[in-house]
């Protein structure tokens, strides 16, 4: 599924044209365009972080609640089986927190990703520009007398 590419000015102002201009009044091209899709498309990773977070909180409130049934029902015979059960709670709900907080280091990395291939191709678009300049100022200048090579008297070596 395609959908029409949509630049940062387009999504600020509403526009629906594809030559809008960015905030400093400069054309945007067409490879700096962006689709609308791509704006937030981490709503799923988000919903995963979320729910793992909120399965680890589950696990440990269920450790919790299954210390206070074994301690209630069979005493200190109960310990040795608790701590076994306890450490396994424990790693999964650590596992499931990290797995969460990797999600959402994935998004923060994909949003700077994302801010430099757009910085670059903005730098890149500047260049290109100042060689297109320099290239004109070259083709348009007359050359100088300090371009030819200096002229030597012709008694001295």
């Amino acid at each position: 599924m395609q959908s029409k590419p949509v630049n940062d000015a387009e999504r600020h102002e509403g526009s629906a044209s594809g030559s809008a201009d960015d905030d400093r009044g400069e054309a945007v091209p067409q490879y700096m365009s962006v689709r609308e899709e791509d704006f937030e498309p981490h709503a799923g990773l988000r919903y995963i972080a979320r729910l793992f977070k909120l399965l680890a909180i589950l696990l440990l409130l269920l450790l919790i609640a299954e210390a206070v049934l074994g301690l209630r029902q069979q005493g200190q015979a109960a310990i040795p089986t608790l701590l076994v059960e306890a450490t396994r709670l424990i790693v999964f709900a650590g596992l499931l927190w990290g797995a969460a907080d990797m999600a959402l280091m994935l998004i923060e990395s994909n949003h700077d990703l994302r801010a430099t291939r757009i910085l670059v191709g903005r730098l890149n678009g500047r260049v290109e520009r100042l060689e297109q300049a320099v290239r004109r100022a070259i083709a348009h200048t007359p050359p100088d007398a300090g371009d030819s090579p200096p002229v030597r008297p012709a008694g001295r070596a």
